[in-house]
């Protein structure tokens, strides 16, 4: 078959080499190729090289590539040649009528060309065709091959399994991740419930004293703002200081109140203990002054409250010498001794709002019962200084009383008497 295309080719070479159109009276020279001579003419292409092993598919490819690098040449030539077979199919004729005798001035030595060539050039053609069908053929059975080797053999079933795997624990880890995400995100939603709720919790405290503000005009209020009231005077209202006293060697006794009875404004506050109904009183009974008794020993106190405004009053007494003070509104009005000296206030006693005791805790006398009402009654258990007693009476502090503080769920009452809210120290001080 190579022989037969160097051949044609060496034909298709020399009638290249002739006109067209062959003039009247030319000659023509057959010379017989030898086989070298063929074989030369028309070299097959070279194979290209590649360094190192190539695996099965890249030889497949290679070998691909290359037959479709022959089938283009083969149409190139196969093109370039069909002209030149029909003029060689002429000149082939010619030929042939010369090879019976000599030419006219021919030399006797001629050479056939044609001799190696088949007899008939149809039959050239014929074996060209079939070999490029054959070579087309091998290329598209070439083609499948490799389409069916890269689809079915791509991935080996090992690498198949790992990769099957793989992609199943990528997706257990996205899934983990996002249950992880969802439980984040509802612990979020919980805390950021209660954080809300604690926060509007606290801006609704925050609003509420804002008001109680508002309405008082931003005055100060004690955190226990209420008031005992007495309207009558009877020997059944009254009011109890549950917490009781311990023994004292010294005290301080503060209270706000307000009263307009006449004679006197009765007992504002009473303590007894077994044995002393007067242990510390403090009453004003008929036309006499306010008086203290401390372990039934009197003192009289130069305060005036009788005139039905509000009052800051208090009292400190000592055991030392038995010295005492009065405070009214802040200002101390009168200071003495010698009240019940180096005697301790008993404790297990019973402490009565606007009643004077004559037992423990009983016997109240209406003629001393005190009408009007009563707030912040606090006692402490030293003396306190003159200026602690300002600050306390002007309300630039709030000091509750450490024996004693006046707080709602330490004082009960009784007989009709009443808790109320109180008006705020600013408004009291404007009463005075």
């Amino acid at each position: 078959m190579l022989t037969l295309l160097a051949a044609g080719v060496a034909l298709a070479l020399t009638a290249a080499g002739a006109q067209d159109s062959p003039v009247p009276g030319s000659r023509f020279v057959c010379t017989a190729l030898p086989p070298e001579a063929a074989r030369s003419g028309c070299p097959l292409p070279a194979m290209p090289m590649q360094g190192g092993a190539l695996s099965p598919e890249e030889e497949l490819r290679a070998a691909v590539l290359q037959l479709r690098e022959t089938v283009v040449q083969q149409k190139e030539t196969l093109g370039a040649q069909r002209e030149a077979i029909r003029e060689l199919t002429g000149k082939l004729a010619r030929c042939e009528g010369l090879a019976g005798g000599k030419a006219r001035g021919t030399a006797a030595t001629g050479k056939d060309t044609m001799g190696d060539l088949p007899r008939d050039p149809g039959h050239v053609v014929e074996q060209l065709s079939r070999s490029l069908q054959t070579l087309k053929d091998r290329l598209e059975s070439l083609e499948l091959q490799l389409r069916t080797n890269v689809s079915n053999a791509g991935l080996p079933s090992d690498f198949r399994e790992v990769l099957q795997r793989r992609l199943g624990e990528l997706e257990r880890q996205l899934l983990r991740k996002v249950a992880e995400l969802e439980d984040e995100k509802s612990l979020l939603h919980n805390e950021t419930s209660a954080h809300r709720q604690k926060t509007e919790s606290t801006l609704n405290a925050l609003l509420q004293r804002v008001a109680e503000l508002e309405r008082g005009n931003s005055a100060f209020k004690s955190p226990d703002a209420f008031k005992v009231s007495l309207p009558l005077r009877t020997n059944y209202l009254y009011g109890k200081i549950k917490k009781t006293l311990p023994e004292l060697y010294a005290f301080t006794i503060c209270l706000w109140l307000r009263s307009s009875a006449s004679p006197g404004i009765g007992t504002p506050f009473s303590y007894a203990v077994p044995g002393q109904a007067n242990e510390i009183v403090l009453i004003e009974w008929g036309n006499n002054p306010i008086e203290l008794l401390i372990n039934d020993k009197v003192a009289q106190l130069p305060l005036f409250v009788s005139d039905g405004k509000w009052h800051h009053i208090c009292i400190t007494w000592t055991t030392r010498d038995g010295m005492w003070e009065a405070f009214q509104d802040g200002e101390k009005l009168g200071t003495g001794e010698n009240l019940a000296p180096w005697h301790p206030i008993k404790p297990g006693g019973v402490l009565i709002l606007g009643q004077e005791q004559d037992t423990v805790g009983g016997r109240f006398d209406a003629t001393q019962a005190f009408v009007g009402e009563l707030s912040q009654f606090n006692i402490w258990d030293r003396v306190l200084r003159p200026q602690e007693i300002v600050n306390i009476a002007n309300c630039s502090t709030n000091m509750p009383g450490n024996i004693v503080p006046w707080v709602d769920n330490n004082v009960d009452v009784f007989g009709g008497a009443s808790k109320w809210p109180v008006e705020t120290c600013e408004e009291r001080l404007l009463d005075l």
